[in-house]
């Protein structure tokens, strides 16, 4: 019923409370052993295949904790890109050959890997030049087609925010200009992340139990093409970056202190150390490739973790009784930007459309930027740092508002109570789900 399919019936392998890493269960069973040991391989084999292929194209491995040996011996012995691709096919030949498990975790771990290898079978190729039409490449890399909207569906949505926000010129431009009012000054910029990222922190720790220690270190940076980004570095510890290359608006605070940090990537890649490099001895998550099916989750889940922390009307309070007299903004006009921005939310899918558009050659660059500043209601610079995005991302654009739909439905079809969804999203953070698994039956 809950549509979770070989992940259903996992079970933790130990409280959220623990502090180190825990014993891996102990297999006595001859045959399970054998198996255990086939997969123990396999995945130790996709862990070094999917470094050596991160030193084939920067920024492919997004994260890594396992042995430094490892890393160490991707860089000073490389293979060659043919090298690589035999090696994803073994790997694939090698788990399809291990006999059907006798257990749910055991499936759900294969079926994991199996994902996995057939995203890096596909960025593979397209490290080689190969071209996949968008719908195809997000397939391949993400595990799911987007059912994409044509971008005449979004136009009733501008209509009603032509009522909201009044007034001569394009409304893009009337949006850009109404929003202006609501930057956070540079000089104020520490104190209201630090405010909002450790409320971000004490809201998912009264459902959670996270790790002893863990922690993270804020930067603020310039020439990036997104507007924030988590490093995970393992032992429960992040580096958090946001981009300040365009002003931050008083939203992004909570925004990216949920998404970049509690319970969001941070949190996620915590319990997945937590639970399954440390807890069950499974290497292959010491490893996060960014071009793989985990990312959905990973966004998917982030971006549903902001309205899980905070409902509606909690954020605005929130905002405008903490947050805005810490940013120096009049707090009697919180509503009115909150009021734009629930309007705003309703056109993400149109992201997903101009990006394909773009993507597959439908469209110019400068008309993939008039459309992203239309239908997002961006400023023209803004607009044209989501194309920046496009051109470098390419269909990982898909993880943030197909993921989150994705995550949504399923976390919400446990449960209406806080504590139900609160327990979904741990469960989800804790397991090797895959973006399938989150299709919820009717």
């Amino acid at each position: 019923m809950f549509g979770l399919a070989a992940a259903a019936s996992l079970a933790i392998a130990g409280p959220a409370a623990a502090t180190g890493p825990a014993a891996p269960p102990v297999i006595t069973d001859t045959a399970r052993l054998k198996a255990a040991n086939a997969l123990n391989s396999i995945a130790t084999d996709y862990v070094k295949l999917t470094l050596a292929l991160g030193e084939q194209e920067p920024g492919y491995v997004d994260a890594y904790y396992g042995p430094p040996q490892w890393a160490e011996a991707a860089k000073s012995d490389p293979r060659d890109m043919r090298e690589l691709g035999n090696a994803i096919v073994v790997l694939m030949e090698r788990l399809d050959a291990l006999p059907e498990g006798e257990s749910p975790l055991a499936e759900a771990r294969k079926g994991f890997l199996s994902a996995q290898l057939e995203a890096a079978l596909t960025r593979h190729a397209m490290i080689l030049g190969e071209s996949f039409s968008f719908a195809d490449e997000a397939k391949g890399l993400f595990g799911v087609v987007p059912d994409l909207k044509p971008l005449a569906e979004y136009d009733p949505v501008l209509e009603e925010i032509e009522n909201i926000v009044p007034g001569d010129g394009p409304l893009s431009q009337r949006v850009a200009d109404f929003e202006s009012g609501y930057i956070i000054p540079k000089d104020r910029l520490q104190t209201v992340f630090d405010t909002a990222i450790a409320e971000c922190k004490a809201r998912t720790a009264r459902y959670f139990d996270l790790p002893a220690g863990e922690n993270f270190r804020l930067e603020f940076v310039t020439g990036k093409s997104w507007s924030g980004y988590n490093y995970y570095q393992g032992g429960y510890q992040s580096l958090i970056q946001v981009n300040t290359d365009l002003p931050i608006f008083i939203g992004r605070a909570v925004d990216l202190g949920c998404h970049e940090g509690y319970p969001g990537h941070h949190v996620y890649n915590m319990l997945l150390e937590q639970n399954l490099t440390n807890g069950r001895g499974w290497a292959e998550f010491s490893v996060y490739p960014l071009y793989s099916p985990q990312s959905l989750i990973a966004e998917g889940s982030a971006n549903y973790g902001i309205e899980l922390a905070f409902s509606g009307q909690e954020r605005l309070d929130y905002e405008r009784d903490v947050l805005y007299p810490l940013a120096g903004l009049d707090p009697d006009t919180a509503a009115a930007y909150w009021a734009v921005q629930i309007a705003k939310q309703a056109l993400s899918g149109a992201r997903m459309t101009i990006a394909q558009h773009y993507l597959d050659g439908e469209i110019t660059r400068d008309q993939a930027v008039a459309l992203n500043q239309k239908y997002q209601l961006v400023s023209a610079e803004r607009a044209a740092q989501m194309t920046d995005f496009n051109e470098q991302y390419r269909s990982y654009v898909i993880n943030y508002g197909l993921g989150m739909e994705m995550v949504r439905d399923w976390i919400e079809a446990q449960g209406d109570a806080p504590l139900w969804r609160w327990k979904a999203m741990e469960r989800l953070l804790s397991e090797p789900v895959l973006p399938g698994d989150l299709v919820v039956e009717e």
